[in-house]
């Protein structure tokens, strides 16, 4: 039978981590608000953009300057790894890191083994797991998470574009959790260069080859298109953001409600420990009682 004290000690430890865990909750559950509100907002005009930016690529003849629609052979590769900068977030980061683990083993292995995979790193977790490994880290941002902002990603979507363009990469990569709700994360491999050519039918395509340009073509190209790239680049990060509360807000739900279920317990065994205690004492003093009888 555990000792009262010890008990009662570890009662005020698991209530003082119940407190911490749901004032985390609270927390996570503000800021889910705000990313999801910003993500769902630009998921419609991220999608739409993507669709024109695919017809533009497509439509563009052989001859045209389209540098993030060449389609090169895959010699050197650029894995795109949005992680979060703290844990406590459930499987959020596990996921991510080894989908990437995967994705480079399974799908690069040339590329992996000769040593021309290279990772940008979004988020302290993506940066720590990769610098441990055999693993070329192109670069790190973990800083964006502290002021998200269009233009602080426009940065990063640039440099990565510019490499591409540079014929530094031949493929470009994001991984990322893509947010669905609260609960439910999805992990995505999404190619961001070259630009993948759309899935269409025949209707479509022929709708979708009509185009007019206004102003001319090379006007369009050269400002669409690279402003397409860096929305799309900004819509994965907001995802990953309203994913990592999402799922920081049901990790810390699930440990209060474990730590309510184990103060619980402790409660039973503590009143279990009394009530032996308790029983003891009484039986000391009846053999007490009873010995003084006898003599």
């Amino acid at each position: 039978m555990p000792n009262l004290k010890e008990v009662r000690i570890r009662i005020a430890s698991v209530k003082s981590t119940q407190q911490i865990t749901s004032a985390m909750k609270m927390v996570a559950a503000s800021k889910l608000r705000k990313a999801q509100n910003a993500i769902l907002k630009m998921r419609p005009y991220a999608a739409k953009l993507k669709d024109i930016l695919q017809n533009l690529s497509a439509s563009l003849d052989s001859g045209d300057t389209n540098l993030y629609s060449q389609k090169r052979s895959v010699e050197k590769v650029l894995l795109v790894v949005i992680t979060s900068n703290r844990g406590l977030c459930g499987a959020f980061n596990t996921n991510i890191l080894r989908t990437a683990t995967q994705r480079m083993q399974n799908e690069f292995p040339k590329q992996l083994q000769s040593g021309t995979i290279s990772v940008l790193t979004i988020g302290r977790k993506a940066t720590e797991f990769f610098t441990k490994r055999q693993v070329n880290v192109h670069s790190s941002h973990d800083y964006i998470f502290d002021t998200l902002s269009y233009e602080n990603v426009s940065a990063i979507a640039s440099s990565v574009m510019d490499a591409f363009a540079k014929k530094e990469f031949d493929r470009v990569d994001i991984v990322y959790n893509q947010f669905k709700n609260a609960v439910v994360q999805r992990v995505v491999v999404e190619q961001f260069l070259p630009i993948e050519a759309p899935v269409e039918n025949a209707a479509a395509s022929k709708s979708n080859n009509d185009f007019i340009f206004l102003p001319s073509k090379e006007e369009i190209v050269e400002d669409l298109i690279p402003k397409s790239l860096k929305i799309q680049f900004y819509k994965s990060i907001l995802d990953s953001y309203a994913s990592e509360h999402g799922a920081r807000m049901t990790a810390m739900h699930q440990a209060t409600d474990n730590a309510g279920d184990l103060i619980k317990e402790l409660n039973l065994a503590y009143n279990k420990a009394r009530q032996a205690a308790i029983t003891k004492e009484i039986l000391e003093i009846v053999s007490g009682a009873e010995a003084l009888k006898n003599q």
